[in-house]
């Protein structure tokens, strides 16, 4: 597919402004303000050793809502910029857990920079596993720095990641995938397992449909997939 019609069907889903979105937040539970506080600090906020994952990008919370539920023996940290995208993921967060009836101990979202994102995380927090879920592609050579997937994101993430963590990433952008293969292998990080057709790949993880996903899915698109491990 090109690359006007991928990026239209990327517009197609931003999100609306949500006048409601910010004062519910400030009113949640699991929603962090002020994540510099916790620099350092993110074990003694879920008040457990569990392992620590995080998403980068959550979007409405399709993804960390039902991964989060499913693992309750594993805390969790969503970040995005948008409040609009975070109410929408509390939202969803608070809809599936009530389902569930189970309260919402194991995830807590906040609203950061991730390319600031040394700001909130140091080499004590020890998170265990990164999710980088269809992030923006950033075709122009010169907006490629701006990638999640970057080099210069990833020696980032290397600070805080701990030896042996793992980086789980899914794409519908082949330029996208392929930089990032290369990325990963430029900044240390073992390639576990890759896959350039996600959905006819089994056994590849247990694999949790995002919302992109299922809108790329529906256009013909195959979803490529990597797993990558801090050395």
């Amino acid at each position: 597919m090109n690359l006007e019609k991928r990026e239209r069907g990327r517009f197609e889903v931003r999100i609306r402004y949500k006048p409601w979105a910010r004062s519910e937040l400030e009113a949640s539970s699991f929603y962090i303000d002020n994540p510099e506080d916790y620099r350092g600090k993110w074990r003694s906020l879920f008040e457990n050793d569990n392992p620590i994952h995080l998403e980068l990008g959550c979007g409405k919370g399709g993804f960390i809502s039902q991964l989060a539920s499913q693992n309750l023996n594993i805390n969790y940290i969503a970040i995005d910029m948008v409040d609009a995208m975070l109410g929408l993921a509390k939202r969803n967060i608070e809809s599936v857990y009530a389902e569930k009836n189970i309260p919402v101990t194991n995830v807590y979202l906040t609203r950061f920079d991730i390319e600031r994102i040394l700001l909130i995380m140091d080499d004590t927090d020890k998170i265990d596993r990164i999710y980088i879920n269809f992030c923006n592609p950033w075709p122009r050579g010169k907006h490629r720095k701006k990638r999640l997937t970057h080099t210069r994101q990833l020696e980032r993430y290397r600070h805080f990641l701990k030896d042996g963590g793992e980086i789980f990433f899914k794409t519908d952008d082949d330029g996208l995938f392929n930089d990032s293969l290369l990325y990963f292998e430029q900044t240390g990080f073992e390639i576990v397992n890759k896959t350039y057709d996600l959905a006819n790949t089994p056994d590849f993880w247990n694999n949790i449909e995002t919302e992109h996903e299922k809108m790329f899915k529906e256009q013909g698109i195959k979803i490529k997939a990597a797993k990558v491990r801090k050395k």
